[in-house]
């Protein structure tokens, strides 16, 4: 059974960052699953700098917006798989259900994170999660982000029950909460 870790910070807290540097000290077969949609100028340019910290040290890069658990079925073969991150991939199922005209209920996202965790566990990689922490802000003014604040909320919970071991890192700096 393989090794599962949460990274959960802040934005621009240095989480992506470390978890890249914990990963690198894995193993030398790395996969990076990027859950970022480019969906305009700003972000392209984030992404950019993503592929740029990771060009050059040994990365293979999928990218996958919605199925992470089915990503992570087909990615045998590797000494680590870091998934960066978990705060988009709730965001996108977000909206594919608004899309839809759906109502994405806490349970379903605390189903798919528990889904997600198991199948990381059964892979023989280890399998590093990065998440952003939403809830230590301000209550969001609309609905639809005190709604994407709550179900990130709750993936977080799930997938830091579900875990080995789970870091905060704030300002860089990395605080062990689990394992």
């Amino acid at each position: 059974m393989a090794e599962t870790t949460l990274i959960i910070g802040g934005c621009r807290s240095g989480k992506s960052e470390y978890a890249l540097r914990l990963a690198e000290n894995t193993g030398k077969r790395r996969l990076f699953i990027a859950t970022a949609q480019v969906l305009d100028e700003e972000m392209r340019q984030r992404v950019d700098l993503h592929r740029k910290a990771r060009r050059d040290r040994g990365w293979d890069t999928r990218e996958e917006n919605l199925n992470l658990a089915d990503c992570l079925r087909r990615s045998e073969g590797y000494d680590v798989v870091l998934c960066d991150c978990l705060t988009l991939w709730v965001s996108n199922l977000q909206h594919e259900a608004f899309r839809n005209d759906i109502m994405l209920e806490e349970e379903e996202i605390a189903r798919l994170a528990r889904e997600v965790c198991a199948v990381g566990r059964s892979i023989s990689a280890q399998v590093i999660f990065v998440t952003n922490e939403v809830g230590m802000g301000i209550v969001p003014m609309n609905k639809i982000s005190r709604w994407f604040r709550d179900l990130t909320g709750r993936c977080n919970q799930e997938m830091s029950a579900a875990v080995d071991s789970v870091i905060m890192v704030v300002c860089g700096l990395p605080i062990k909460l689990k394992g």
